[in-house]
């Protein structure tokens, strides 16, 4: 079971796209998780980039708190094709971030 949102990934995706200007937002956001969300956070993009298999879920999470040596907006920040790999995570798991995206682009 996922211990963050699907809204607040919503929200990372979109200023993971947009690092360039939104980087400090991204930190402080991503800071703001609890250590429990930035685990579910850091499995879901393991299991977009194919690190860990959906079922594979628990094990990705207690894999992202035993390794989580470095602060996890950093280690975010250093991955290529973030977004992409939170999108597809959340796919293979059976969820959609599509439509919070759509609202929050639109200002909802």
């Amino acid at each position: 079971m996922l211990n963050i949102t699907v809204h607040k990934i919503a929200q990372i995706v979109l200023m993971a796209r947009e690092l360039d200007r939104a980087e400090g937002e991204f930190r402080a956001f991503v800071d703001r998780l609890s250590e429990e969300e930035q685990a579910s956070l850091v499995a879901v993009m393991w299991i977009g980039r194919g690190s860990f298999e959906p079922e594979e879920l628990q094990e990705a999470i207690s894999t992202a708190f035993e390794e989580a040596t470095t602060p996890c907006a950093d280690y975010l920040i250093g991955t290529p094709h973030l977004s992409d790999h939170l999108e597809n995570g959340l796919e293979a798991l059976g969820l959609s971030a599509a439509e919070d995206e759509d609202e929050l682009i639109r200002g909802g």
